[in-house]
């Protein structure tokens, strides 16, 4: 299903990149009350996102230029998402958000992977070091998606924007949304809303 990028493909890629999707580093999930983003088994469908959060979510990526991947979760979100519109029960939403994702670049952080696919960038670097240079780079909307990857990175005060949706559930344990702080992470409230089912986004920039 993954296909290798020709080198026109990867400089094309590179060109857009460097244009377009450096800056401002956002995190952001759907996360237990009690902070975890998956539950001991790795089970999230207690965060099943109502249409207006899906939404929210569809209209967040299409505004996001560039995103960064861990393996585990690249390999979970290529193994849907460019097919997802081709089922009989996807629904708009769905239809939508697998375009999105399928023509958004990523960049892939892994050392095991051989080649990678749907407008995606295989890195072997460390991601600190890559996502530090890449924002100083260029001006744009960034992701950093998934919590393993995303830990090293918020250690290292990269991360500019948290956006956490918090559903009103706790699930005891599981996979945390935030990683052990060296230090504090000061933060400023920039939006507040709440969607169907009680569900409620907490929009908040780093400050220090």
């Amino acid at each position: 299903m993954i296909n290798n990028l020709i080198s026109s493909s990867a400089m094309s890629f590179g060109l857009r990149c460097s244009q377009m999707c450096m800056g401002k580093l956002i995190y952001g999930f759907n996360v237990s009350v009690d902070g975890y983003i998956a539950d001991a088994q790795g089970n999230i469908d207690w965060s099943e996102p109502s249409e207006e959060l899906h939404q929210y979510w569809n209209d967040f990526e299409r505004e996001t230029a560039c995103a960064f991947y861990g393996r585990r979760l690249y390999e979970l979100m290529a193994a849907y998402w460019p097919t997802a519109d081709q089922t009989p029960d996807a629904t708009p939403l769905i239809v939508d958000f697998a375009h999105i994702w399928r023509d958004m670049p990523k960049v892939v952080f892994s050392r095991t992977l051989e080649a990678v696919g749907w407008n995606s960038r295989l890195e072997r670097g460390d991601p600190v070091e890559v996502v530090r240079k890449l924002k100083a780079d260029t001006d744009g909307q960034l992701e950093v998606a998934g919590a393993t990857l995303a830990a090293p990175i918020v250690q290292a005060g990269l991360v500019d924007e948290y956006r956490i949706v918090v559903a009103p559930t706790a699930v005891g344990g599981g996979i945390p949304f935030l990683p052990v702080l060296p230090s504090w992470i000061s933060l400023r409230l920039l939006e507040n809303r709440t969607f169907p089912g009680g569900t409620v986004l907490l929009r908040y920039e780093a400050t220090a």
